[in-house]
């Protein structure tokens, strides 16, 4: 156990290596005179532990976001209160071993150090100047190194014996996966409008008007804001911009390659050892004893470690004249490489393409004024701040630069014009009357500012002006009513015995389905009131623009041959035992604190963050 403890130590080791390697995040200018920041118990907090502690959770959250994070927004994310509690929680570790006597011997510790991966050479031997080199970039000695390694071991001692006997009650798992892979098996027969014994007839206009004022949230306008935007778009500036004749051809000729391709061939290409196993090789494909994919196979090789992609004639040495001669799916070699006598394959043959520059100019001209067109929207964002800063309106700005005027009643839902963009749909949720416009940069590379000009309230929208949708409306609902009161009718009808067809119904029976089963047609909470049902009971459940009726027949435990039903229940049982080892764990660290006294300096925590870089 301390030794699977450690590795993770020594992993986060090895990734300090890059990090320090790296440069990074530091103190300077701190007063020689603070060496600790608090302690627990008997052990201290020195100030090269919080600060090291603060460059593993900035480095492992850049790590997961793949950008840097400056420090004032690592502290905004509370980033220098989780190292602070993590280091505390280590140091009440290291305030118990004390206590109990724990401690590592020195051929443990030698043992553990020389498995360090980092601080071995190329012939795998521990590799001391590699170890010098460590402790010089992360400034430790080796006796402060070697002793936080101690500390390691014994903590990861310390914590399997706490945690050894957490065992975990099969009741949790058992109930999610009794409610997820419990099965059903049913009967049921779907009605539409070809059961109804009379067509549905036109609605009236009272039944209309009846519909539209009782099912009023179905046609009410959601709450709008009534936004006044001035947008530029390269995509507005594109006809300004002018690209001369000898630009489009000089890149026409850099990218020459691209625009007149010689004749290709796709092949896949397999090295051997020596002549005599390619020659074997190709007998055997020639005899049809094996296949391609087989000789492949047997090489512990997939498809695409052998796949060459789009080659030239030149790119296939000695192979080139037989292979661009060789039609698709023959095999032609073996021939000499570097790598070996190797076997070629071709897969297909991709013609020449000459595209001449008349045809390339609008293709390169494009891209160019697309190009410029950012790049003149980008000279405009500093005039447009200005004018902005010295209290212009948004009217102003279309008046006084090259920016569109356009007034938007906008909601989550509309995507027209800027509101297509994202950075335009958060600016826009987050409007309100008191904002000054701010300048916004969208996604290709368009400037757009905003205001709010008001706040329009929901509004029923009139019938006339929805009556195709109330009509569509009604007749679903309509249809589904009337669907329903036959299925009703019939309800009585299906018994456990009842063979449902004779009643004139089309009938499909499903056999052993989970909660999670899809029946295509059918809306998401079909299967749902499936599982509310008992066993032998018939239901109508009501469908869009139809009615079900449905008979469970059988209710089935989770099937426990099947491998996915017990991955689930182990799966189960590991988060609840983790959650559970967790929780105690952190139980045992907060008795840890308050029976050891923790105390902080916060002047010397304020002075390391102060001159955190």
């Amino acid at each position: 156990m301390a030794r699977g403890t450690t590795s993770k130590t020594l992993v986060w080791i090895l990734m300090g290596l890059l990090i320090l390697g790296l440069g990074g995040f530091g103190v300077t200018n701190l007063s020689g005179n603070i060496r600790n920041i608090g302690s627990v118990g008997g052990q201290d907090i020195t100030v090269n532990a919080y600060v090291r502690a603060l460059q593993e959770e900035i480095r492992a959250r850049e790590a997961e976001t793949g950008s840097p994070i400056a420090f004032s927004r690592a502290r905004e994310m509370g980033l220098d209160q989780r190292a602070l509690a993590r280091l505390i929680a280590t140091t009440a570790l290291d305030d118990e071993t004390v206590q109990l006597g724990l401690s590592v011997g020195d051929a443990n510790l030698r043992q553990e150090l020389f498995q360090i991966q980092g601080f071995q050479g190329l012939d795998g031997n521990f590799d001391r100047e590699g170890y010098r080199f460590y402790l010089d970039r992360t400034g430790q000695s080796e006796a402060e190194f070697e002793e936080g390694m101690r500390r390691e071991i014994a903590r990861g001692l310390l914590q399997a014996a706490v945690l050894s006997g957490v065992t975990v009650p099969s009741t949790y798992a058992d109930t999610i996966v009794s409610h997820l892979a419990e099965r059903r098996s049913f009967t049921w027969a779907r009605l539409s409008e070809a059961d109804l014994d009379t067509p549905l007839s036109e609605p009236t206009e009272a039944e209309l008007a009846a519909y539209h004022s009782e099912n009023a949230e179905q046609f009410t306008q959601p709450e709008r804001k009534r936004i006044t935007y001035a947008w530029l778009s390269p995509d507005m500036i594109l006809d300004q911009v002018e690209i001369d004749e000898a630009t489009l051809r000089a890149r026409y000729e850099d990218r020459s390659d691209e625009f007149n391709r010689p004749e290709r061939r796709l092949v896949e290409r397999l090295v051997f050892a020596d002549e005599s196993t390619a020659e074997t090789a190709k007998i055997a494909l020639e005899n049809s004893d094996k296949s391609f994919e087989d000789i492949v196979a047997e090489r512990g090789l997939d498809l695409s470690d052998v796949d060459m992609g789009d080659v030239a004639k030149s790119d296939l040495g000695a192979a080139g004249p037989a292979a661009f001669n060789a039609d698709p799916g023959t095999i032609v070699g073996p021939f000499p490489t570097d790598l070996g006598p190797a076997l070629f394959r071709v897969n297909a043959v991709l013609p020449a393409s000459n595209m001449p520059f008349e045809e390339a100019a609008p293709l390169i001209r494009d891209e160019l004024a697309i190009g410029r067109a950012r790049r003149q929207v980008e000279d405009q964002m500093n005039p447009v701040d200005d004018l902005l800063a010295a209290g212009a309106t948004i009217e102003e700005l279309a008046e006084e630069t090259d920016m569109r005027l356009f007034t938007l009643d906008w909601t989550p839902e509309v995507s027209e014009g800027a509101a297509g963009y994202e950075a335009f749909q958060e600016a826009a949720a987050a409007l309100s009357r008191d904002d000054f416009p701010d300048l916004i940069t969208l996604d290709d590379g368009g400037i757009v500012a905003m205001r709010l000009d008001e706040v329009l309230p929901p509004r029923l929208l009139p019938l006339d002006q929805v009556r195709d949708d109330v009509i569509a409306a009604w007749e679903e609902a309509e249809l589904t009513r009337r669907l329903t009161d036959k299925a009703e009718a019939l309800l009585p009808r299906i018994t456990p015995e009842a063979d449902m067809a004779a009643l004139g119904l089309t009938v499909t029976q499903e056999s052993e389905l989970t909660r999670g089963a899809f029946i295509p047609g059918m809306p998401d909470r079909f299967m749902s009131r499936v599982f509310e049902m008992q066993e032998g009971e018939a239901r109508v459940i009501e469908l869009p623009a139809g009615a079900a009726l449905v008979r469970l027949d059988a209710i089935l435990p989770p099937d426990e041959s099947d491998e996915a039903v017990t991955a689930l229940r182990n799966a189960l049982n590991e988060q609840a035992a983790s959650a559970q080892a967790q929780d105690l764990f952190q139980y045992y660290i907060n008795d840890l604190q308050a029976r050891a006294g923790l105390q902080l300096d916060q002047n010397a925590i304020n002075a390391v963050l102060a001159n955190f870089q």
